[in-house]
């Protein structure tokens, strides 16, 4: 779960990280999708520079090393045909976001740790992931920084809605750019193209069933136990989410991805639906929200009008999130 985004904390001795690069991992087996584990369509020139949340990124070559430090880029590497080039993983990879087929592959790459911390954030140290000698890292918990990645020739990226002091209003062109950027990355320009125009169709057929809805509704990540309940304001991927399932975000005035959020606050923006996000488990999620003193007055608390569903169906920007854009149109169409 990212409701905050804090910086890497440590920049680790370089020493020691070209003393650990010496190690390697196991890949998965060759995506079902375009292309195989080396080679591409022959349309970007190396060394091919980036932009990452206004930091310049070079590539030399097309990544053949990656390791995934968080879930979401899954859709995007494998919607590109190379999900076999990631060497490891770290984190939680729940089922219910892929197929049997994508579940099997995610099986076969060597897992680093699946240590999350309360608040869903993956605790690794910078070592366990120099040691796979890597060429591309997706994700930053803590910990990892990009400079001291670099030194060890290891490019990182994250997504763009998780930069630090992004001013982006987050759109699904911001889903179709990070996919456009993956494609140059890899030179899988045409299976990027493929993949955006697949998505485009199918958000777009949502937003089509969705005209003529009035209704508000906000997304909120609540602490289950009790503790802070996050909403998401227009810098999220939650923002045009709604936008395409017909409803209008109760803090689309908010200029920030993620923030905290009192429950007076919320009863009186008092939203006509509710999507809960979470990690790990359900169970208890919706109860964080219903069982706040005074949300029985909220509009979608008083007619059940509550979806619950796992964190990267809404964030950040990748295929999944027009998974959950579906979801979520499945649920209240015609309500």
């Amino acid at each position: 779960m990212r409701p905050a985004r804090p910086a890497a904390l440590a920049i680790l001795a370089v020493t020691a990280l070209f003393v650990s690069s010496c190690g390697s991992g196991g890949g998965a087996e060759t995506s079902g999708a375009a292309g195989g584990a080396s080679g591409g369509d022959g349309a970007v020139d190396y060394p091919h520079p980036v932009e990452n949340c206004g930091e310049g990124v070079t590539f030399d070559q097309a990544p053949e090393r990656v390791v995934l430090l968080e879930t979401a880029p899954v859709t995007i590497l494998d919607g590109l045909g190379v999900l076999n080039r990631a060497v490891a993983r770290a984190g939680d990879f729940p089922a219910e976001y892929y197929d049997d087929d994508l579940n099997e592959r995610i099986d076969g790459i060597d897992s680093l740790s699946e240590d999350l911390d309360a608040s869903g954030h993956l605790a690794i140290s910078q070592e366990a992931v120099v040691a796979q000698s890597p060429d591309l890292v997706l994700g930053q918990p803590d910990g990892v920084d990009r400079g001291s990645l670099a030194s060890a020739g290891s490019n990182l990226l994250i997504q763009e809605v998780y930069c630090p002091d992004s001013a982006m209003n987050a759109t699904y062109e911001t889903l179709y750019d990070e996919i456009g950027t993956y494609g140059e990355i890899f030179d899988r320009g045409e299976a990027a193209d493929e993949l955006v125009a697949q998505l485009r169709e199918r958000v777009d057929a949502v937003a089509d069933r969705s005209q003529g809805e009035d209704r508000t509704a906000a997304v909120l990540y609540p602490t289950v136990g009790g503790g802070t309940t996050y909403a998401y304001g227009n810098r999220s991927m939650a923002q045009p989410q709604l936008e395409m399932a017909g409803f209008e975000n109760v803090y689309d005035d908010v200029d920030e991805r993620v923030f905290d959020v009192q429950i007076e606050d919320l009863v009186d923006r008092d939203p006509d639906v509710l999507i809960l996000l979470y990690q790990g488990e359900a169970e208890g999620v919706e109860q964080a929200v219903t069982e706040l003193p005074g949300a029985e007055t909220i509009t979608a608390v008083r007619n059940g009008d509550i979806h619950t569903q796992l964190f990267n169906f809404t964030e950040p920007a990748t295929p999944l999130a027009v998974d959950g854009l579906e979801r979520i149109s499945e649920r209240f169409q015609g309500d």
